[in-house]
């Protein structure tokens, strides 16, 4: 998503942070961890005050993880993956984290803010599973506070040069794997050449 983060924080301010952070938890896929790391560096600025945006930021993952939730809840699998698939929720994804989800119910919630393609799925395996509303409530409230508080300190931290760092790394990643890939594959058809020979 092309999206120049500094400029909408600074024309939308507060408001822009709880609702990307909303957005991306119901699926529109906003780059959350890296608001969060710009909103850090312009706390420094003075653009912020830390006690609000860390209220906001919480506000905005937590309630958005609530709508998700409940929208896994009320429209059930068939619905979700049927539409899940337009904002990258597949079968496949949705039966992987299933699994693990109903294995380790609390901990995944609590944990799953730091794993971008997990943190979105999870609310709607909650509400599938008809996990207790309260708990979590609870549980990802908590977690999304401790994740929106970690990436805000790392954003005072390092500025706008992990800014800079991580648009690199999500430019360079892909064609780096690529590469890396070719060069496995070329070098298993020479090991495997060599051995027949």
């Amino acid at each position: 998503m092309h999206l120049n983060l500094q400029l909408f924080i600074h024309q939308h301010g507060y408001a822009g942070v709880f609702f990307i952070l909303l957005l991306e938890m119901i699926g529109i896929p906003f780059p959350a961890e890296t608001t969060l790391t710009l909103s850090g560096f312009e706390w420094t600025q003075g653009v912020f005050r830390l006690a609000p945006l860390l209220l906001v930021a919480t506000a905005g993952n937590a309630l958005g993880s609530i709508i998700a939730y409940w929208l896994g809840r009320l429209l059930g699998r068939p619905v979700i993956v049927r539409f899940g698939k337009y904002v990258g929720i597949t079968s496949e994804r949705l039966n992987q984290a299933d699994t693990t989800f109903q294995k380790y119910e609390t901990t995944v919630v609590l944990f799953s803010k730091f794993i971008a393609g997990i943190r979105v799925m999870v609310p709607y395996l909650a509400g599938i599973n008809r996990m207790s509303f309260g708990l979590f409530t609870l549980y990802t409230t908590i977690s999304a506070m401790v994740w929106a508080t970690a990436f805000i300190i790392l954003g005072k931290y390092l500025g706008m040069e992990w800014i800079r760092y991580h648009q690199m790394l999500n430019h360079y990643i892909v064609p780096g794997l690529i590469v890396v890939v070719v060069l496995m594959i070329a070098w298993q058809i020479l090991r495997v050449r060599s051995k027949r020979q």
